[in-house]
């Protein structure tokens, strides 16, 4: 059950979040509030915010895409913008459909996916087991969740079957990554977050291998920055993939889509 606020604790509340640096003070107290179960436990969860944790850390949950996502500490939070990758995706995927989920995290994009669509087989890697761990929580029956480097996990059968590979990739250049804010430098996975010098590396070795992975006419989805948008759509192309770049003003979102030719 949520704990209960009288006026002046609410209002106390959004004070103590306020100063502590919340933009959105008045929303996070109200989901704090909502999702604690006791006052010991909103006392705690409060502090735990204070001192810098991610929202969704201590919450224990993300929203996305229309989905409540179990996010455990040390693991790499879900951005909102990665809904714009799975409407893409969406889009593309044939019914019923094989997904695979690369660096997946809580495993929040293969589970939206397999949400959204029916009969999907899906399976989902990440090289963190604390990740691993969070994705096999929220995936559970829908598919399989594998511990290892990128592909190298992945059962050899499923070689030229899959039809949607998304790839949510670090991509942050090195020099950056001590430029984001505390809450994910600090609190989430290096791995998770640095992307080599120029913040391409890790999607470097996603395209190379994913068209010996993608059925004829499948595709790999890769989320990257504007400023990489180039970059990235060029060695997309350079592994024999049709690449083109997709974007959203509205969550701030570039998506560098490659489809694997159809089969003559």
């Amino acid at each position: 059950m949520p704990v209960p606020l009288s006026p002046l604790a609410l209002s106390t509340l959004v004070t103590t979040l306020r100063t502590a640096g919340c933009v959105f003070a008045e929303d996070e107290a109200d989901l704090i509030a909502s999702t604690a179960t006791d006052p010991v436990a909103l006392t705690a969860m409060v502090e735990r915010r204070v001192s810098g944790l991610p929202l969704e850390h201590v919450l224990g949950w993300a929203e996305f895409s229309g989905l409540r996502i179990a996010v455990d500490p040390g693991v790499f939070v879900p951005r909102r913008r990665t809904e714009f990758l799975i409407r893409q995706a969406v889009e593309l995927a044939p019914r019923p459909a094989v997904v695979v989920d690369l660096c997946c995290g809580t495993g929040a994009l293969g589970a939206a996916l397999a949400a959204a669509l029916d009969g999907v087989e899906l399976h989902a890697s990440d090289v963190e087991a604390a990740a691993v761990r969070c994705a096999r929580r929220n995936i559970g029956e829908l598919g399989r969740v594998y511990e290892g480097d990128l592909f190298a996990p992945l059962p050899d059968s499923l070689r030229g079957r899959v039809d949607v590979l998304l790839a949510n990739v670090p991509y942050v250049p090195t020099g950056d990554v001590a430029l984001l804010p505390a809450e994910a430098r600090v609190h989430e996975p290096r791995v998770a977050l640095d992307g080599g010098g120029d913040g391409l590396d890790v999607m470097r070795r996603v395209a190379a291998e994913a068209p010996r992975w993608l059925a004829p006419g499948g595709s790999l989805l890769v989320e990257t920055s504007e400023r990489q948008a180039a970059r990235a759509e060029e060695t997309v192309g350079g592994s024999g993939l049709i690449p083109r770049v997709v974007s959203s003003d509205e969550l701030y979102a570039t998506v560098v889509i490659g489809t694997m030719p159809a089969a003559h």
